[in-house]
């Protein structure tokens, strides 16, 4: 029943939140507002609607708008530098997940020599702690997905190298504020409503099932997966559905705060790797391609038949009584939001790289290995991606 808790973002939750934003006490008196490199937040208003907010409170700002969808160590790099040259003295970071991410590891190098990858805990990192203070971020969260607006981590590519593994761990990386405003997300289109709510269940799916699950961890984590289990295929089916935007959004920051409590597995260690090879691979999407086979791979072992017992239950399967329920409800679940047929071939994966997907995901984010309640080899992972294959 131990854990440890320390969450300090200031979460400004719900519908029309934004709005809120100017009246909070900013970090810092110059913003860099980061944002994708897509259209999506200037073509929806929220990019426009969070400079308001910044003018309302007096705060003069500007934009970077180069993030991709799995965002790299040089483009990381090319923002602290932006930063610099501009003299802002905090972030917000108005965007998915990956914006997030990047914001991150932009606050860290903005006021850090050196490159990321020195400071990067595994694959051909460095490890060195950082020496300066990062700057303050603001999260505006316009998707529900990575749970990035309340915890303290990122994860980067580093396309030299082919790795993508997660930074931060700092204190002082948990954003000061996060708005989580489901108006912001109703644009988002149906498939990625998908990846991006179903990345939010494996968090939480992982933390319940991982060996330093607590207490706490699983009260959040069922939460979310109800949430879940009850909205995101409404989400999906009608994206301006205000009260599916808005329980999917919940069940995405329990599942960030889930994260700081207890730990994801292997999994998400596996599709890191498929996407740092493959690079127009939503994190989403890759996790759902993996995913049955994944989790079947552990129930077989009877890691921990109890738990899947009552994620079955969770996402809807009240009468659940067999740890496989799990898998038949998480299958009608990506069913219901038409993501039950993604082929990894479709992204350019093939059957000889599985051994090398396997153990650059051990190499890059080995941490994750040791949350397994049952050691995972190599080969099991390959073989997990053999049957996950089409």
């Amino acid at each position: 029943m131990s854990f440890q808790m320390y969450v300090p973002t200031r979460i400004l939750f719900g519908a029309g939140q934004l709005n809120h934003l100017h009246e909070q006490a900013m970090p810092g008196t110059k913003a860099l507002i980061i944002i994708s490199n897509g259209k999506s937040t200037i073509e929806n208003g929220a990019l426009s609607r969070t400079q308001e907010e910044l003018e309302k409170a007096g705060i003069p700002f500007v934009v970077f708008n180069k993030i991709m969808a799995n965002p790299l160590k040089s483009t990381v790099m090319e923002g602290a530098a932006y930063a610099r040259e501009n003299g802002c003295d905090f972030i917000v970071a108005l965007g998915g997940g990956s914006v997030m991410d990047a914001s991150k590891a932009i606050a860290a190098m903005a006021t850090n020599d050196g490159d990321l990858w020195d400071y990067v805990a595994g694959g051909t990192g460095k490890a060195l702690p950082l020496k300066e203070e990062q700057l303050p971020i603001i999260a505006v969260t316009t998707t529900a997905g990575t749970g990035s607006e309340v915890d303290q981590y990122g994860v980067i590519s580093n396309d030299e190298t082919k790795e993508k593994i997660g930074f931060g761990g700092y204190d002082s990386l948990f954003p000061r504020i996060a708005v989580v405003d489901p108006e912001l997300m109703t644009s988002v289109p149906p498939k990625f409503t998908a990846y991006q709510g179903f990345d939010a269940l494996f968090h939480s799916v992982e933390c319940y099932i991982a060996a330093p699950a607590n207490l706490i961890s699983d009260m959040y984590a069922l939460t979310a997966i109800e949430n879940i289990g009850a909205y995101l295929a409404r989400a999906v089916k009608d994206g301006s559905d205000i009260e599916a935007r808005e329980h999917v959004a919940f069940a995405n920051t329990l599942s960030g705060v889930v994260m700081t409590l207890s730990a994801c597995t292997s999994e998400h260690s596996m599709e890191h790797a498929m996407s740092a090879y493959h690079h127009d691979l939503p994190h989403g999407a890759g996790l759902i391609m993996i995913s049955k086979a994944y989790f079947t791979h552990f129930i077989e072992k009877h890691a921990c038949d109890d738990r899947f017992v009552r994620m079955a239950q969770a996402l809807g399967m009240k009468d659940a009584k067999d740890p496989m329920d799990f898998i038949t409800a998480l299958g009608k679940l990506q069913e219901d939001c038409q993501v039950a047929d993604l082929k990894m071939s479709d992204y350019g994966m093939e059957p000889s790289e599985f051994l090398t997907l396997a153990q650059n995901a051990r190499a890059t984010m080995g941490g994750l290995f040791m949350c397994d309640r049952v050691p995972l080899s190599d080969e099991e992972c390959a073989a997990i991606y053999e049957k996950s294959y089409r």
